[in-house]
């Protein structure tokens, strides 16, 4: 049980510093009055033009002699889990869900949206929209606020000979709702939304690079378009829009991995772009954007760079889970990959998962996989240097296995608590020190290489300031023993040094001599 206390008590603090803000950057955030990336502000409810109501209307208004009946292609709904399982439920569903009513006027955009009828830190409604069939799953609290029509969604449309698109510019007109179209523009004149998002490392490059792989979302009240950006930051939309649009980038990456925490657990953070055309939005996100985003996007591409190593390797260099769960901390100097959303200790640990039984699924849900410290970070190498980090952890986990990696967690969690969280190394000389030592070097040296490969006039080697030694794989790599050789050779039944050098030797006889070298040289 003290070592259950131990575990626990570790989380719980790092979880503490989830609820603070950052407290400090380059430069304030200087945006518009009307957008932040705090807390929406509603204003009035809107009469959505796209109800059947309201498009039935238009299509009077427009072609008098079409048919006078529509019927609804989608509901606009809102659901109210009782926990993150069933959270999770309507995510598997695939539904786009978005905090907060789509027919409400936005007096201040932000990021997240509580419904203040629902107690603080309960999960609030769900908004989403969902075709006539879906099959809504059982047990899962729900309301169907309206019937809707787009035509997109209806085969039919696309050869009738009514002209849709003056059918909806004339329903916003009816509904009050004419100010999103711009002036001049032609129901014709609908564009299918593309741009590019970027970020800048002044450091690195003189023109900014792509934020690369993310999912980026738009709507125009109950009509959505989702997307992820290419590896240059590009998007194209597949739907059509002629009205303005809210952009939104959420930090779901086209490679699986999610990032962050709101002000409730979610899968994946938003950060709004705030309202722009229909054509598209460009952005560009610096070291005088605002600092959740600026990390966010970095860490974004660090994840995407590291899965298109492990890709170009031919899969020798180890993808990460597929539904890797990150966490951003700003106020954490040091990082950990506790796992426990794909099942490690919770499952692993027969003590603690005793006493969870039947709630063991639901604290995978409730936990990351990653806490990601990123305390004193300043520009993009510095927040990418920590999350090049994370992600070979979390590549070496998929190799070696829960049970592998819970000796390390324990260890982990141990050292971290013991030394007042500043300490996951522990020394040597402690119990099962090998599994630290083992991933220490491995996810140091990897985190080295990957970071040459984007920065090459970088000479340092990471993780040396620690008691192991990254060296041995750097001299190995230096010597034709690449990453693409050295990673597979890190697999369960290596669990301390010599062990390695074992393995090493069995699966690159030839190199004997150098891998005898390498761990003589820097082996203690």
């Amino acid at each position: 049980m003290k070592k259950i206390a131990i575990i626990l008590s570790a989380a719980s603090l790092l979880l503490a510093c989830t609820q603070k803000e950052y407290s400090s950057w380059n430069k304030p955030y200087q945006g518009d009055e009307s957008f932040s990336h705090d807390e929406i502000v509603l204003g009035e409810q809107l009469d959505d033009p796209y109800s059947v109501r309201n498009m039935t209307k238009a299509l009077q208004s427009i072609a008098p002699n079409a048919r006078t009946t529509i019927e609804p292609t989608d509901f606009y709904v809102r659901f109210l889990p009782k926990d993150d399982g069933q959270l999770q439920q309507l995510l598997e569903l695939g539904l786009e869900l978005t905090d907060h009513p789509l027919d409400y006027r936005i007096v201040r955009d932000g990021d997240w949206y509580h419904d203040p009828m629902l107690p603080d830190g309960s999960i609030t409604w769900q908004y989403a929209v969902v075709p006539v069939d879906f099959e809504f799953p059982a047990g899962v609290r729900y309301e169907r606020i309206d019937e809707c029509f787009l035509p997109e969604n209806n085969p039919a449309t696309k050869s009738d000979g009514i002209d849709w698109d003056a059918v909806e510019r004339e329903s916003f007109r009816l509904t009050g709702n004419a100010e999103l179209f711009p002036e001049g523009t032609k129901a014709s004149e609908s564009s299918y939304p593309k741009g590019r998002i970027t970020i800048s490392d002044p450091a690195l490059d003189d023109e900014p690079i792509g934020v690369k792989g993310v999912k980026i979302c738009c709507n125009s009240f109950v009509k959505f378009a989702v997307t992820f950006t290419d590896d240059e930051g590009y998007y194209k939309m597949g739907v059509k829009f002629s009205s303005k649009l809210r952009y939104r980038l959420v930090f779901q990456n086209i490679n699986g991995f999610k990032q962050g925490i709101n002000l409730v657990l979610i899968p994946a953070s938003v950060s709004t772009l705030g309202s722009h055309p229909a054509e598209g939005c460009d952005a560009l996100i610096d070291n005088y954007s605002d600092r959740k985003l600026f990390t966010r996007c970095v860490v974004n591409n660090a994840g995407f760079d590291y899965c298109a190593a492990c890709n170009e390797s031919g899969r020798s260099l180890p993808l990460p889970p597929k539904d890797l769960r990150i966490w951003d901390l700003p106020l954490l100097d040091v990082s950990m990959n506790v796992m426990m959303h794909q099942g490690c200790i919770v499952e692993t640990y027969e003590p603690l998962s005793m006493v969870l039984g039947e709630y063991i699924p639901l604290v995978k849900l409730l936990q990351p996989d990653v806490y990601l410290g990123l305390h004193d970070t300043n520009g993009y190498s510095e927040v990418y240097e920590r999350a090049l980090l994370v992600f070979a952890k979390a590549g070496l986990f998929s190799q070696v296995g829960k049970k592998w990696w819970g000796v390390l967690v324990e260890y982990s969690l141990m050292s971290m608590f013991s030394s007042g969280l500043v300490n996951l190394y522990g020394s040597r000389d402690d119990e099962n020190s090998g599994y630290c030592e083992v991933a220490g070097m491995y996810s140091a040296y990897c985190q080295t290489i990957l970071f040459r490969r984007r920065y090459p006039d970088f000479s340092g080697v990471f993780g040396t300031s620690s008691w192991f030694s990254p060296q041995i794989l750097l001299y190995l790599d230096e010597r034709g023993l690449g990453l693409e050789k050295i990673a597979p050779v890190f697999t369960s039944d290596v669990v301390d040094l010599e062990g390695l050098q074992n393995k090493m030797l069995s699966y690159y006889p030839a190199f004997k001599s150098v891998i005898n070298e390498a761990f003589a040289r820097y082996g203690e």
